[in-house]
């Protein structure tokens, strides 16, 4: 089993495509290479082939990067098999690129940024109903909050005084925008579906 994450930037155009394409393609490059693994086309679309296991963190690193510059992504997770394998990802094909495909193509009308279809009827709609939750404050996140995000999911192994050196603020500002962010129950809803879907 493979997931795909198939997502578009929100508005690209009201930044300079170089103000966030090299930091895109830097975030993704933690997944894999292009164009096997990932990929960017169309100017603003993306595609990412990852272990399903780490598919939800990986589209929360993306929104989160994209985030610090106040823009955002919509991205559908599609669980499944690879069937045929392409040079590039975006020519590559199966199960699991067609449930993203899918799901993707819906998140503009139902006005959703974050969905994932798993094959499974039951489960899409109990992990989908957890992610709109989500995003009523993930959505809202300010460069702060985001960057905060982006800098825990780059180093999870860093402390709060670690991370406060980095951003240049004191341990109790950080522990701040922690919870602003919501992140301790990012990190429970990561593991919720992970738990999920090992028994897919």
């Amino acid at each position: 089993m493979t997931s795909i994450i198939t997502g578009d930037i929100i508005n690209s155009r009201k930044l300079a495509t170089s103000v966030w394409m090299e930091g895109l393609k830097h975030t993704l490059s933690q997944y894999g290479s292009q164009p096997g693994s990932w990929e960017i086309y169309r100017g603003d679309a993306f595609q990412l082939e990852i272990d399903p296991q780490l598919a939800f963190r990986a589209a929360i690193h993306i929104k989160a990067y994209l985030k610090t510059l106040k823009l955002d992504a919509r991205m559908s997770i599609g669980l499944g098999e690879k069937t045929y394998q392409a040079t590039k990802i975006s020519e590559s094909n199966g199960s699991a690129f067609v449930r993203s495909g899918e799901y993707f193509e819906q998140l503009k009308k139902l006005k959703n940024n974050l969905t994932i279809n798993t094959g499974n009827a039951i489960l899409n709609q109990e992990i989908n109903l957890m992610l709109r939750l989500a995003q009523t404050f993930m959505n809202h996140w300010l460069a702060q909050s985001a960057e905060l995000v982006l800098l825990a999911i780059e180093n999870p192994t860093w402390s709060q005084e670690e991370m406060g050196n980095k951003l240049k603020i004191n341990q109790a500002a950080v522990s701040k925008r922690r919870k602003r962010a919501q992140f301790d129950l990012i990190l429970e809803l990561e593991q919720y579906y992970q738990e999920k879907i090992k028994s897919l």
